[in-house]
């Protein structure tokens, strides 16, 4: 399920069964607010990747907030938390929501490791925040940004959660993790992140790579690699991409017509951009607003 708008989306996979995927990113500057029942035998891990959140409990007498790169484990056998979460501005998260049948499945061998696991804490309630790590910072990056067929998207989306659960709980051993060295430093990510940030801020007229190297200061090789690793795709192919999908947006607004679309993500002809959006989508923005106004 999907619910969108030209700056904020809201996604909800179901990677298997007792398993999914919500994925949460409110470019508005408005609070977004997001109500969704969870069936108390949920485990839900929160992860906030930029911005902040707040969960709201018991009708608004207890509030739980979430900063930029920190997570949270909720869990509470004896009555359900259904999640009421108010997104602020500019804010992403990423959430798993997994059923403690499924949850034990996967580590059951572990679950004298994990606490919540343990025999005397089945029926007791848990909580805990933490911080997002760098190796961590990349795969969740990787679940929002991606570049592959649909046909491929669900398996890889497991394949991610499974490897982040891995993470999450082996964050002690965190240094014995074989990763890209250049991914182990945290302010290179911090600069790689920042760089997608520049680009898609300056979607309409970005800089040149040299440019953006210079204003993240890494060198222009560091910031190819880097960008490679983390986001899975060169740094104007994600642009493109990016661009595309937020063209797509704007025409199904109804507000903007295919010339003005074509000049807010940086064609200054409507040929170029119609050429473009027919490359990614298979259809011209012309055909692309007749098929959404037939299904309406």
């Amino acid at each position: 399920m999907e619910k969108s708008n030209a700056e904020g989306s809201e996604k909800v996979i179901s990677i298997e069964d007792g398993f999914s995927i919500l994925t949460i990113q409110n470019e508005t500057d408005e609070n977004q607010k997001v109500v969704r029942d969870v069936e108390a035998n949920c485990i839900q891990f929160h992860f906030c990747i930029k911005g902040n959140a707040s969960f709201i409990f018991n009708e608004g007498r207890y509030i739980l907030p979430i900063e930029d790169e920190k997570s949270l484990l909720l869990y509470n056998p004896q009555k359900e938390l259904p999640l009421n979460l108010v997104v602020a501005p500019k804010s992403w998260l990423v959430s798993f929501l997994v059923s403690i049948n499924k949850f034990h499945s996967l580590f059951s061998e572990e679950a004298s490791y994990i606490d919540f696991l343990k025999e005397d804490n089945s029926d007791k309630k848990y909580y805990q925040d933490g911080t997002i790590t760098p190796s961590m910072a990349v795969v969740l990056t990787q679940i929002l940004n991606f570049n592959l067929n649909p046909s491929v998207k669900r398996i890889y989306l497991k394949g991610k959660a499974y490897e982040l659960m891995g993470l999450y709980f082996n964050r002690p051993n965190e240094v014995d993790v074989e990763q890209c060295p250049f991914l182990i430093d945290e302010d290179n990510v911090r600069k790689i992140r920042n760089a997608k940030e520049i680009i898609i801020h300056q979607i309409a007229e970005p800089p040149s790579l040299q440019e953006l190297a210079d204003a993240i200061g890494l060198s222009l090789k560091k910031l190819k690699e880097g960008f490679k690793e983390i986001y899975g795709d060169t740094v104007f192919g994600f642009l493109f991409d990016y661009k595309m999908e937020y063209a797509r947006k704007l025409l199904e607004t109804g507000s903007h017509n295919v010339n003005e679309v074509g000049l807010k993500v940086g064609y200054s002809t409507s040929s170029h951009f119609i050429s473009a959006f027919k490359k990614k989508f298979g259809i011209t923005p012309k055909k692309y607003l007749m098929t959404l106004r037939s299904a309406n």
